[in-house]
């Protein structure tokens, strides 16, 4: 979408780009107006062979919600310089929408990243992936296993 009014909405994420709450703010946003999304994956891996996995296995889910094509950017591994470096060299977003993992897990959240987004002076909308309900190695799991102590 070329149109002037299009709002253009910028999705930061690395491992989360395709959780389910991400692909409904994606669908909320087309369903509400005029709206061209690109994601942005930050490369953390020097290669940017996974950010390039990541894109391959995201997109075709978010264009679906979204109605249309969704641009395709590997940014620097500093989620910062990624974004700053994309609203200069895409032409600006009217909003960042960062997926990221649950508080306790997110370093981006640490680091206070939505703040110092929004210092780039575009709005942020965070979007924090559901957390697990019980741990990945749950203790009746442990137990059943008959080859462990």
């Amino acid at each position: 979408m070329s149109d002037a009014k299009s709002k253009r909405i910028l999705i930061l994420a690395n491992r989360t780009a395709v959780t389910p709450k991400v692909v409904e703010v994606v669908r909320q946003r087309a369903e509400a107006g005029d709206s061209s999304f690109a994601l942005l994956i930050t490369a953390e891996d020097p290669s940017g062979e996974e950010a390039e996995q990541m894109l391959e296995l995201s997109v075709p889910i978010l264009e679906e919600a979204a109605g249309e094509p969704i641009a395709r950017l590997i940014g620097n591994p500093n989620p910062v310089l990624a974004v700053r470096e994309a609203l200069e060299r895409e032409g600006g977003f009217d909003e960042v929408i960062i997926a990221t993992l649950p508080e306790r897990v997110s370093r981006w959240l640490r680091r206070d990243l939505p703040r110092r987004i929004e210092q780039l002076g575009v709005p942020v909308t965070v979007v924090v992936a559901k957390q697990a309900q019980r741990p990945v190695w749950a203790e009746e799991t442990y137990e059943r296993a008959p080859w462990l102590p």
